[in-house]
């Protein structure tokens, strides 16, 4: 049985409205949802479409309502919402950070004089559906029972994949930027189908968005793996396989130099945070 805590959003931002939106959707009441923004005018957009949610002033105000509460700031700025948040949080507080450059230990030291428990939950824009990976990493103040109920919670919009701290660049990259990296890739075939054959734009999308929601299906239901996949379709010596042998040879670096630009910019977030840290 769900644990109902009363759920905290310091953030409205992209990130944190698709988290706020999932979880109404996956049957959180609105009523049990806080909200606290510096843009009076995301505040307003979210109240506009969910008129039930309560919104707040402050983090302090949100946090005397809330017990679970998710720090959706961007990086560079939690640091000093967490260092104002270890003023007034209480034991009964969780906080739940979804941003990967700042480690949950570090968290925890920011919230050293109130002991509280921290998580890090890095949702993906495909919990919009209720599916699809999120990265969970739990603090040592977590206890078995609280891991449980926040896991509980996760499940609603997600499949929670436990990570530990070397690991976060790269299953970020695959969770949450990966829908990203695909859409890129999908476009890029789609625009040289259009250049190249004359296909119409609209009907070239209408064709491939199809296909992915029906591939999709086919990985959900265990029929195929992505090998066995490109596999079965691939006849020897036919078009798919020409077509494949193009994509090697002109893919063969391309995601060791995408992985190696993201977790350049990952040291470079973590560099900074532990400036931040050090003030």
């Amino acid at each position: 049985m769900l644990s109902m805590q009363q759920l905290g959003f310091i953030g409205t931002g992209s990130m944190g409205s698709i988290l706020l939106e999932s979880f109404i959707k996956a049957g959180i009441p609105e009523e049990m949802i806080h909200v606290t923004n510096r843009s009076v005018e995301k505040v307003r957009n979210i109240k506009t479409k969910f008129k039930h949610v309560s919104d707040h002033s402050s983090s302090r105000s949100l946090a005397d309502s809330a017990e679970w509460i998710f720090v959706c700031t961007k990086p560079a700025d939690m640091v000093g919402v967490l260092k104002d948040m270890s003023t007034y949080l209480k034991s009964h507080h969780v906080i739940i950070t979804i941003t990967s450059p700042l480690q949950v230990e570090e968290a925890e030291e920011l919230l050293y004089k109130t002991k509280t428990p921290v998580v890090r939950f890095i949702p993906s824009i495909v919990n919009l559906s209720l599916q699809g990976p999120s990265l969970v990493t739990f603090g040592n103040r977590c206890s078995n029972r609280l891991q449980n109920e926040l896991n509980q919670l996760f499940n609603l919009i997600s499949s929670p994949i436990s990570i530990t701290a070397d690991m976060t660049r790269a299953a970020s990259d695959l969770a949450s930027c990966g829908p990203a990296f695909i859409s890129f890739l999908v476009r890029q075939m789609i625009k040289g189908a259009v250049e190249e054959t004359g296909i119409k734009e609209g009907t070239a999308l209408k064709i491939t968005e199809s296909m992915l929601v029906a591939y999709g299906e086919l990985l959900r239901g265990k029929q195929f793996d992505l090998a066995t996949l490109q596999k079965r379709v691939t006849v020897p010596g036919g078009v798919t396989g020409v077509g494949l042998d193009v994509l090697e040879k002109n893919t063969k670096n391309t995601f060791h130099d995408m992985f190696k630009a993201t977790h350049k910019k990952y040291a470079n977030d973590r560099d900074h945070i532990r400036e931040l840290l050090n003030k």
